[in-house]
């Protein structure tokens, strides 16, 4: 059985609070460690209304001291907007908290535009030092550094274990030259999944930490125990990914409008966003999933439930693991 895990951004829906966005992230772990899920994982994004996920390290504290056993980590920290030995001491200090739980996933992207960097007192071309970034950070969190030089304390000798996320092949040919697994974010950015992950598989370097290549795919999900409920939910996310991609800052529209643009040109960008969802019973949900599985060989399969509603998502989150069971 191929495992399965969850993606939460603490995403809040129209006229709800970032407070409840985030009080919901506890209820949903909660929910998908007593469902059977491998991990939860947290992404970094900045500047995006609706996301509440930009202090990564600090939601994942926070769901792993009221969870027990369930992996929870960043998918991940965008490594650039920050120094390797700051989040080698965030996340080493995580690991001796909660031994054998915690995951760093790295990307390379920024999370954010270039207001955003500068903000961030970043330049774009800081992501192109994120090779020599990830070995350092990794040799930051192993027990190979010499005791006079400089070192994380919380994170020498925690060795928390990385992976690579990416949408292009870039990621996929640095996860394989290190001999790191590789998470490809195909739940909104699925052109390069086939040839990101035959890339990887293909140049793939074992390491100590990595032995064989070991692939995990993104999917959205929305599962309920009713058809047209999960579309109509599904269809609201797809307003909502106008609302925050099409229109202009500032800019409101009507449902009725959203919907005319979802079915216009400028939609069909949202809809292969979009493309990798599995909407539906747990019936659809497993046909959809399975086929995905047998398309991209995936080791892992990592799920946003996009359902804003804290009750649905954790029946959705229960129904996805009982469609993959």
């Amino acid at each position: 059985m191929t495992l399965f895990s969850m993606l939460d951004l603490a995403t809040s829906a129209p006229g709800r609070t970032v407070r409840e966005a985030l009080l919901d992230i506890v209820p949903a772990a909660r929910a998908a460690e007593a469902a059977g899920y491998h991990r939860v994982w947290y992404a970094e994004h900045h500047n995006m209304r609706g996301v509440a996920s930009s202090a990564t390290s600090v939601l994942v504290g926070h769901v792993a001291a009221h969870t027990s056993s369930i992996r929870v980590g960043a998918g991940g920290v965008m490594l650039p907007n920050h120094s390797p030995l700051a989040i080698a001491e965030q996340f080493g200090t995580l690991a001796e908290l909660y031994p054998g739980r915690i995951d760093l996933g790295l990307g390379r992207a920024p999370g954010g535009d270039l207001a955003m960097l500068a903000a961030l007192r970043r330049r774009p071309e800081d992501s192109e030092r994120f090779p020599t970034d990830v070995v350092e950070l990794a040799s930051y969190l192993g027990d190979g550094l010499p005791a006079e030089a400089v070192n994380a304390y919380p994170g020498r000798g925690t060795n928390v274990p990385l992976y690579i996320l990416g949408s292009s092949l870039f990621g996929a040919k640095l996860a394989a030259q290190l001999g790191l697994p590789y998470a490809f974010a195909s739940h909104f950015a699925p052109d390069a999944l086939e040839a990101a992950l035959a890339t990887y598989r293909q140049d793939f370097r074992p390491s100590a930490s990595c032995p064989e290549p070991y692939a995990i795919v993104a999917a959205n999900v929305v599962a309920a125990d009713d058809a047209d409920d999960a579309a109509r939910t599904f269809r609201a996310v797809l307003r909502e990914r106008v609302r925050r991609f099409v229109l202009r800052p500032g800019v409101e529209l009507s449902d009725a409008d959203v919907e005319s643009i979802l079915d216009g040109p400028h939609g069909e960008r949202i809809h292969h966003m979009m493309s990798v969802s599995a909407v539906g019973t747990v019936a659809d949900v497993r046909d959809h999933l399975g086929a995905l599985v047998e398309r991209t060989g995936a080791d892992e399969l990592i799920v946003a439930h996009q359902v804003p509603d804290l009750a649905a998502r954790v029946r959705s989150i229960e129904l996805l693991a009982e469609a993959l069971a």
